[in-house]
Order: C-alpha cells, then structure tokens, then sequence
C-alpha cells in the first residue's frame, strides 16, 4: 500500500479548486466536483483549507501572490511591465477569472483578507509613487488612481474576450496591434 502524501493532496485540491472556481465562481462551485477532481475526500479538503468561501480567498490569494512575485510593478519601464502583465494573464487566465467572479460576488462589500490584499496594493502604489517622486511618470494622476487605470487597460481584454473579438478582432495581427495600443496609452498616461 502507497503512503499518503498529504502535501501532494493539498496540491491537487488546491489546483481543482484553481479550475473550479474560476469555471463556476463561489457561489457556483462545489466541493463535491473539487474532490472528485482532486481525488481526495470532501472531509480533507475541509480540514486543509476551511470551507468553500475560505478555500476561495486561499486560491485567490496565492495567485495574486504568484502574480506579484512574477510581474512587480516597475515605474522605471511601464511598457515592459504592460508587456509582462498582458504575458502573464494570458498564460495564466484564471486569475482574471477569479477576480471577475470574486466581484461579481462580493460587490463593494468587504472580501476575506481584505487587509493583506491592501497591503498588496499599497506596495504597487508604492512603487507607481515612487516614480512619480523621482520624475519618471507623471503626478497629475494620484498613485492608486494611475495604477488602476494601467491595470484596467491592460486586464480588459482578458476579462472581457468577446468584446476585444467584437471591437478590435481576433486574429493575431489584431492582438499584436491592441497590444501596441495599450502601451502607447500607458505610455501616454503616465507621461501626463
């Protein structure tokens, strides 16, 4: 008989949930599909990650972590991190999805861990003000508001993939040029 190797087990219940979730959203999902995916008991999956709303917040913030660790906010080349921003939510698209579902169920309202997650944005903040006190992207447009507005421009056609198809097209020589147009915008924003 092989032994259990429980991290291996968390592993696959965490990925399961990764495609749960952003398949069906909170609300949507179930711990039942989870665990036959994971091929774990529903039981393990509530004693190593809490229940469902607490097995979201945990995927969720382990993806913006491994976002911020892989694409950290560079106000020193704001096209580059465009470029890296756009390249990563297109390898990984479910991290768009998570947080589209996570607003479409939560609204305004307060998330799980909603203190770590601004603590997560303060250090982007950070970083985009810090090129505004150094000269090297505009101050005309607070920090945090400069930062949403990047982020938007560069999420929006993974979130909304219709509407790219739909207004811009779909082929490759399509991409490539909204591509282009984002970052000249970006560029355009942050020059003032």
């Amino acid at each position: 008989m092989a032994a259990r190797d429980p991290e291996a087990t968390k592993a696959r219940i965490f990925e399961a949930a990764v495609g749960e979730f952003a398949r069906h959203g909170v609300a949507g999902a179930r711990i039942d599909r989870i665990a036959a995916e994971a091929k774990a008991n529903k039981q393990l999956i509530y004693a190593y990650y809490g229940n469902k709303g607490e097995l979201f917040a945990s995927v969720l913030e382990r993806k913006m972590l491994d976002l911020a660790i892989s694409v950290p906010v560079d106000p020193d080349d704001i096209e580059g991190w465009i470029d890296r921003l756009l390249d990563y939510h297109a390898a990984h698209p479910e991290l768009l999805r998570l947080l589209f579902w996570e607003g479409m169920e939560y609204g305004a309202g307060e998330l799980p861990d909603e203190d770590e997650r601004q603590a997560h944005y303060a250090r982007k903040v950070a970083a985009v003000r810090d090129g505004q006190e150094r000269g090297v992207i505009t101050d005309a447009i607070p920090a945090a508001d400069l930062l949403f507005l990047l982020v938007a421009m560069a999420n929006w056609a993974s979130v909304m993939p219709q509407m790219k198809r739909i207004l811009v097209g779909g082929d490759d020589t399509d991409a490539v040029r909204l591509r282009a147009s984002i970052k000249q915008a970006a560029r355009r924003i942050v020059s003032g």
